[in-house]
């Protein structure tokens, strides 16, 4: 497995040149991490993602998807939000998921990102199970061909150990 660097802490801190966001599909803020990254990133990453709702994305971003906008005020040049899926038992949205961490790394390559830090998307309020949204993640991040440094910063001690758990075991 290529090294991923795992860290617990506030995401809208970490120095790197691309910011995920786990976005809605609005874009135009929530809770949790996305909510975070509006509150200190501040107005110009809301703006960025209007003006992207009335032209690109009228319908707003789906899930597995990622778009870029500016960082406003992030220790980051960008930020790249994505829509993770929420959890069904009754439905395998796997792919989704790993969808929208690949369209991450993909656009972060765009933009010319050599680093680039992750939340655990679709892991909070969307209700993913921690195990499987770690293996989702990692595995999908080191299958990438994206070549920068990748960083997951977990907001929760527990969570940081799901990732290092998973992470041993896959290697």
């Amino acid at each position: 497995m290529r090294d991923i660097r795992l860290i617990q802490g506030d995401i809208t801190t970490i120095p790197v040149d691309a910011v995920v966001n786990a976005a809605n599909s609005s874009l135009l803020g929530g809770g949790g991490v996305d909510g975070a990254i509006h509150r200190v990133g501040g107005p110009s990453i809301l703006e960025a993602c209007r003006e992207l709702r009335a032209t690109t994305l009228p319908d707003g971003l789906p899930a597995g998807d990622a778009v870029a906008t500016t960082a406003g005020r992030l220790p980051a040049k960008w930020v790249i939000h994505t829509v993770g899926p929420v959890w069904s038992a009754r439905e395998d949205r796997s792919e989704v998921l790993a969808s929208a961490y690949r369209r991450s790394l993909e656009v972060a390559t765009e933009l010319g990102a050599a680093s680039v830090a992750f939340p655990a998307v679709s892991a909070g309020i969307y209700g993913w199970p921690h195990e499987s949204a770690a293996e989702i993640a990692l595995s999908t991040v080191d299958a990438s061909p994206f070549s920068g440094a990748v960083t997951f910063v977990l907001f929760s001690d527990d969570m940081l150990r799901v990732f290092e758990a998973t992470r041993d075991r896959l290697r």
